[in-house]
């Protein structure tokens, strides 16, 4: 069954071909082999899908990047999601969900399973000795690149940022009413208050499914036997407020399970976002490695499924309607303005973890040296390297840190 769920777009030349078992297949490969982050994967589902295979058109694929930018969401597991919606409808949107996020799943639970199990292991501490610090700089850079793409020369957004990064750091926290807030803002001064008004009519109506309880959703206890639905409804959460890079969850991650529950230490926090780092496929499964050193693997099943869960919704409910209006005045304003909100918390959340996660000159070290080898490597692109940057300086600082601690 093929969706065409743009109403105006024209099919790849080979769309029969991509069946849903084709789809699923080549999903599965993809985030197995999928290194490189967001951009990378995104660039493999253009050369993949679009040039080689055919199976999507140009215009399709353009749609579904909108969708992936414009919705909250990390871009590349929405944009997977989107091309197997218009391919196979809700059914292949599912299925390639899972074969796309399976992979990175099992490769943090099996990491999650050895950490806990050698827990009181002198070489964990030393692996992640070296990794702690490598984490930061990846976040670092990562939020720094990330500013020219979401503010660029508009000093509004720079204003944004700058409030929201300065709040979070000084806070100590993150505020999520201060990302909405942004993107409203944005919205009331570039489109006007009649235009913000008339969009939030039309979108709530087709995303109050996705969204509803959401947006609310907090602790509902602490109970042991309500700890599983607490978990959810507060990865569901934060899974609504992923706009563009799969690192704004971070944040969110740090101020619910660190500041406000205390179910992670800080170095546990940090050890999570080093994992997901390492693994192919999207960032955000970090999630699942948290989930299990709080509630084990029920925990790392709840975590995976409440992040993702708001992210599958928008695409297959809201998705076709932002898909026809990714252009309007709107609604890019309301997502600059949240985009610019986001990068202004993950820089402060950076500094925050940094300053807790280094604990002397050796880490330190470690750190500038992965900071230089990330900016090098992306300075002179060496073709066998770049797709695995992160991962390898991880990988080299693990070592280290054994070598050292």
């Amino acid at each position: 069954m093929d969706c065409n769920a743009t109403g105006s777009a024209t099919r790849g030349e080979n769309a029969d071909q991509a069946t849903l078992g084709a789809l699923c297949r080549y999903f599965l490969r993809l985030g197995t082999l999928g290194f490189g982050g967001p951009v990378a994967l995104v660039g493999y589902m253009q050369r993949d899908l679009v040039e080689e295979r055919r199976w999507v058109s140009e215009r399709e694929f353009r749609d579904g990047l909108a969708v992936a930018q414009l919705a909250p969401g990390p871009l590349a597991a929405q944009l997977a999601m989107w091309l197997a919606f218009i391919r196979t409808g809700v059914l292949g949107a599912t299925l390639a969900s899972f074969a796309f996020i399976g992979p990175s799943f099992v490769m943090v639970l099996a990491m999650a399973l050895i950490y806990v199990g050698a827990g009181g292991a002198s070489w964990i501490g030393a692996l992640f000795y070296g990794v702690a610090p490598a984490a930061v700089a990846i976040i670092a850079l990562s939020a720094y690149r990330l500013v020219p793409v979401t503010v660029g020369r508009d000093p509004l957004l720079a204003a944004i940022l700058a409030v929201v990064g300065l709040v979070t750091l000084l806070t100590g926290s993150e505020i999520a009413l201060a990302f909405l807030g942004a993107g409203l803002l944005m919205m009331v001064i570039r489109a006007g208050l009649p235009v913000l008004l008339r969009a939030i009519g039309r979108a709530s109506r087709r995303a109050a499914p996705a969204v509803m309880g959401l947006a609310s959703a907090g602790p509902v206890g602490q109970q042991d036997a309500s700890l599983l639905l607490e978990l959810g409804l507060l990865f569901a959460k934060a899974g609504a407020f992923v706009f563009g890079s799969g690192l704004a969850i971070v944040p969110f991650l740090r101020e619910t399970l660190l500041v406000e529950n205390q179910w992670l230490t800080e170095q546990q926090f940090v050890d999570s976002v080093a994992v997901g780092l390492i693994t192919p496929g999207p960032v955000v499964i970090t999630v699942a490695f948290a989930g299990y050193l709080i509630a084990d693997l029920p925990g790392a099943v709840v975590a995976a499924v409440g992040v993702f869960t708001p992210v599958y919704l928008f695409v297959i409910l809201p998705g076709p309607w932002i898909a026809r209006h990714k252009d309007a005045p709107a609604v890019q304003a309301f997502v600059a303005g949240v985009s610019a909100a986001a990068c202004g918390a993950i820089l402060a959340v950076s500094v925050i973890i940094g300053r807790d996660a280094i604990r002397d000159a050796t880490q330190a070290t470690i750190a500038l040296c992965a900071l230089l080898a990330l900016i090098a490597i992306r300075r002179f692109k060496p073709k066998h390297v770049t797709p695995v940057a992160e991962p390898l300086v991880i990988a080299v600082a693990a070592i280290l840190g054994l070598a050292v601690a």
